[in-house]
């Protein structure tokens, strides 16, 4: 068995196999059955700002990880096309009529003729695609991923008036009958995926299958939203589809502009202008497309919002060249920012299942509901660029305190390296010329139950594909329902316990994860969840 097929079948392995859990007690913990887990299926909706051209390329390299259902071109409050035949179009309190400004109604606004940043973004993995197939046979094809690409309602900010290309997809898969829900991710606007519920509530609403089709939906369809973006979840789908879930990413990494004015040290190293041409805009056909600080490029010529390729001038300069300075010039080369990530990093799989449940938790962060969230895109009150640079700064800092608050581990360490990997695989012709991520296993069920006052045993293995030096431990990830602390012993072996406290109550769940770390360059993590109930 060569090297790719040992790797593919520890792959296989790492589901196949769950936690043996020994009773320490009388009694042994009983054991309940889990569904092996899936590639969860995924639409990706993306209108053309620069940050959902760099999210776009992280997506693309961990495309072997999903079922890659729909990439979407979107409109957006920030972002649409028009129609071509000379019609205005005016949103009151959108951006062409804030900072002073009074552009609109314009025929277009911030979309360049012809645009294709998806498709860029795929023919550049297309020419990597060789390199990245030798480390992970699981990547799709260029032309599989080429297949999904469709222009969605892209005219007007906010329209759902008529179907599209991108919204008979995505109804075409919202009416399937594959097994397993259906994620859809919203970078830009939610129009086009608006049009297709709707699309489905004309044909269906006055049929006898109206209930049952609205029902299925509801179950199938997770929206995994960036904020909402041209105003269509609130005024469309949430009145009419109360019942499809909706996952908004809190407490996690920050991946979005302005991720390094309030890092943490140990993150703000993997946004320096070193570390990002070392790791990321270095790397090939994917790095040279990735977008940082003054890299001399524009999403759309003469862009007044899009200051950011320009490198060697002020923040005053840059005011006096006629841009909208919103933000605070960065060093040039290092990070600008990849905001749609949170939508993402959930779903795959390095062994965290956030997928699973919003509440779980990965390197997206937890989906947390909140009734009384504002819309962050279209906040009222002062929007000069320097308030618009310290609500930044202040919403950056609030994401710390949540994350502090919550207990949220901090994924983005990982996460980085974890990428910087993958881009290193995409130029690497040789599986030997890389680094991989261990392979983490747990024996038994990943989902259990014990009673309180038990102690349970966790034996967990990892090995590593190329070699590498393993450090392991056992932590709790506070995402069950059980709200104190479990004393897990021997946490940095392979073989641990874990005490169900006393007071823990039946029904509630605790989350114990097995980690594993190796030693590569650079350095890369996965592990395993177990989810323990109390009867």
């Amino acid at each position: 068995m060569n090297l790719y097929a040992k790797r593919l079948s520890a792959r296989i392995s790492r589901y196949a196999l769950a936690l043996l859990i020994m009773p320490a007690m009388h009694h042994a913990a009983q054991a309940q059955t889990v569904n092996q887990p899936a590639r969860p299926r995924i639409v990706v909706t993306a209108d053309p700002e620069l940050d959902d051209n760099n999210s776009m390329i992280r997506f693309l390299l961990y495309s072997s990880d999903v079922e890659v259902e729909g990439l979407v071109y979107a409109s957006s409050a920030f972002h649409w096309k028009g129609d071509g035949k000379g019609t205005k179009w005016f949103v009151p309190g959108r951006e062409y009529a804030r900072f002073g400004l009074n552009l609109c109604p314009c025929e277009s606004w911030r979309w360049a003729k012809d645009e294709r940043f998806i498709h860029n973004a795929v023919e550049a993995y297309a020419k990597v695609y060789p390199n990245l197939k030798i480390h992970n046979p699981a990547y799709p094809s260029p032309q599989l991923l080429l297949s999904k690409i469709r222009y969605g309602n892209i005219q007007f900010d906010g329209d759902i008036s008529k179907d599209s290309p991108g919204s008979d997809l995505i109804r075409s898969l919202m009416l399937d009958d594959k097994p397993g829900q259906l994620y859809i991710t919203a970078w830009g606007g939610q129009s086009t995926i608006a049009r297709a519920l709707k699309s489905i509530q004309e044909q269906y609403q006055y049929t006898t299958d109206w209930e049952r089709i609205r029902a299925k939906i509801s179950r199938k369809v997770v929206l995994l939203p960036s904020g909402d973006q041209d105003d269509t979840y609130a005024t469309y789908i949430k009145p009419n589809w109360p019942g499809i879930e909706y996952r908004q990413f809190r407490g996690g990494p920050n991946y979005g502009y302005g991720a390094q004015l309030r890092a943490k040290p140990e993150d703000s190293v993997y946004m320096t202008a070193a570390w990002m041409k070392a790791n990321v805009s270095s790397r090939g056909p994917l790095g040279a497309l990735y977008r940082v600080w003054g890299d001399g490029k524009q999403m759309v010529k003469g862009d007044i919002m899009d200051y950011f390729g320009i490198a060697g001038h002020t923040t005053d300069e840059l005011r006096k060249m006629g841009y909208v300075v919103w933000m605070p010039v960065q060093e040039q080369g290092s990070w600008l920012g990849e905001g749609d990530d949170p939508t993402f990093m959930d779903m795959l799989g390095n062994g965290l299942r956030a997928y699973e449940v919003g509440s779980y938790g990965g390197w997206g962060g937890r989906a947390v509901v909140d009734p009384n969230a504002k819309n962050i895109f279209f906040q009222t009150g002062d929007t000069s660029s320097s308030a618009m640079a310290a609500t930044l700064s202040s919403s950056a800092a609030q994401a710390n305190k949540v994350a502090d608050a919550m207990a949220y581990p901090n994924f983005f360490p990982a996460a980085q390296q974890d990428f910087a990997a993958r881009l290193k695989w995409s130029v690497t012709p040789k599986y030997s010329g890389a680094n991989h991520e261990p392979v983490v296993t747990i024996e038994g069920p990943l989902s259990i139950m014990a009673s309180a006052g038990e102690k349970i045993r966790l034996n967990g293995t990892a090995s590593d594909p190329d070699g590498n030096s393993l450090t392991v431990k056992w932590w709790q990830f506070r995402s069950g329902t059980y709200p104190g602390t479990v004393d897990i012993t021997n946490a940095t072996a392979m073989q641990a316990g874990a005490q169900i406290p006393k007071d823990a109550l039946p029904g509630q769940t605790i989350h114990l994860v097995f980690e594993a770390t190796d030693n590569g360059s650079p350095s890369l993590t996965r592990y395993q969840r177990v989810i323990v109930t109390v009867r």
